[in-house]
């Protein structure tokens, strides 16, 4: 299957179950127009480095809804294998964001993390802006974590962009310092 994704377009729909607050649930992305939404793909459940990724998105988690930003993790696990992980897991009792299930892979192969001949994802992070449009697109091999702290920069550079058209944030900005506002006045002096 040909990905195409890209950056400013509109992240493919889907609907799927998901392990939220001890239920099976209903999940579409369309349910959260209007919202920031983190998809946070991860291999599988019960492995190495996904609690060690989940446990500190649940401890972020507080943060990210305070920015108007709801996280959705994605594997091929079945809502049945969430549910067990939560169960007998501390890290992954900490999950209060909806845990989605992807057995068949089709969010996984909308979105270009599946990894063909293995039915496990990548480690996929996509900003998706209130009008449903990717905003960052991040891929990583399996074998490397990512960062909450950075994630959540991301999101605030993402916002402030939105919010004031025309200014960009330039390598590691954090919120109240200098922006750029592009233009020829800059080339060559940055």
């Amino acid at each position: 299957m040909e990905n195409k994704l890209a950056i400013n377009e509109n992240a493919p729909a889907f609907e799927a179950q998901a392990f939220h607050n001890g239920q099976i649930t209903k999940v579409k992305l369309s349910d959260y127009k209007g919202k920031w939404v983190v998809l946070f793909f991860y291999p599988a459940d019960f492995t190495f480095i996904c609690p060690t990724e989940l446990g500190e998105m649940a401890d972020h988690y507080a943060e990210l809804q305070q920015l108007g930003v709801e996280v959705l993790s994605v594997s091929t696990d079945t809502v049945f294998v969430h549910k067990a992980w939560h169960d007998n897991s501390d890290t992954i009792k900490k999950i209060k964001f909806p845990m989605v299930a992807d057995p068949a892979g089709q969010i996984c192969n909308a979105y270009g993390t599946m990894i063909p001949m293995e039915g496990l994802s990548l480690r996929g992070t996509f900003i998706i802006d209130p009008d449903g449009i990717l905003k960052t697109i991040e891929l990583n091999d399996n074998s490397i974590g990512r960062s909450a702290k950075e994630l959540i920069r991301k999101v605030k550079a993402a916002q402030f962009v939105r919010e004031n058209g025309g200014e960009v944030c330039p390598a590691s900005w954090e919120p109240g310092q200098k922006t750029l506002k592009p233009g020829l006045d800059l080339v060559g002096k940055i």
